[in-house]
């Protein structure tokens, strides 16, 4: 009889830990939502949509994270409602070698990258055998190293996909050592390289602009460098998601972007 009880009590244990765990198959609730951003801008500007859609009945609640890989994770496993943050050949690349049943909703803003140095006025100054450095991760370290293609120093392999890394660049006619690290360190290991391609919100955390700072830049106008507001997929038609965007997508988020990031971060949409 003790060990029908010890059963039925462990029976009724899991059963409990299973109804504890995240639901990632449910719509979201209707007035509430856990956002997930990085650290600087889209953070700054998930705060003004928090505080837009208070007005509207809809509370945002939003978790800073530092880095470009978990708040996919998060979302994915359920801890999060929706995050915003990456660019959407990121997200390709993510859901490719990760599963994840992620979908992009909206276009929230775009970051032009730039090259930045602290040892070098233009990028002409390059010399034979100088470090470089880009993102190491998928996606921003092909745009990083297109972007020094652009600036004329480097060809990438025209076949390369987002995936691209150093080993498909094919023309580096100054012996360039390109050196690849986490996006997040660029702007503190910017001392030890001659320059280095740094995504904006990491920049502007430097206290880097575009347009004061870059020595090279991708353009501000028509960038296809658009980021994007996720959700899973199970959710991408949710009411609140709706809601989201009209308030995301605003002429009054508009100007909030234009005045307070001075074309280092520019309205997608």
């Amino acid at each position: 009889m003790k060990k029908i009880l010890s059963f039925g009590l462990i029976g009724l244990l899991a059963l409990f830990l299973a109804a504890c765990g995240n639901d990632t198959s449910g719509a979201l609730a209707e007035d509430e939502i856990l956002v997930g951003a990085t650290g600087g801008p889209h953070e700054q500007v998930m705060e003004k949509v928090k505080e837009l859609a208070a007005d509207e009945g809809i509370e945002v609640e939003i978790k800073t994270f530092n880095d470009y890989n978990t708040p996919n994770s998060a979302l994915d496993e359920g801890s999060l409602d929706a995050n915003s943050y990456q660019t959407l050949s990121f997200l390709e690349d993510q859901k490719e070698n990760k599963g994840y049943e992620l979908t992009e909703v909206f276009k929230t803003l775009t970051f032009p990258m730039g090259i930045y140095s602290e040892k070098i006025k233009g990028i002409s100054e390059l010399k034979e055998g100088d470090k470089i450095a880009v993102p190491n991760d998928p996606a921003n370290e092909y745009r990083a190293l297109k972007l020094f293609e652009q600036a004329g120093v480097l060809k990438v392999d025209p076949e390369a996909t987002n995936t691209a890394t150093a080993k498909d660049v094919v023309e580096n006619p100054l012996n360039l050592e390109i050196v690849e690290l986490d996006a997040a360190q660029l702007p503190a290991q910017l001392e030890e390289v001659q320059a280095a391609a740094i995504n904006t919100n990491f920049a502007m955390g430097a206290g880097l602009t575009i347009k004061d700072d870059a020595i090279f830049a991708e353009d501000i106008e028509n960038n296809p460098w658009s980021n994007y507001f996720v959700v899973r997929t199970a959710n991408k038609d949710d009411e609140i998601v709706s809601k989201l965007k009209d308030i995301y997508q605003s002429d009054e988020m508009k100007q909030f972007v234009e005045e307070e990031f001075n074309g280092s971060v520019v309205p997608s949409w």
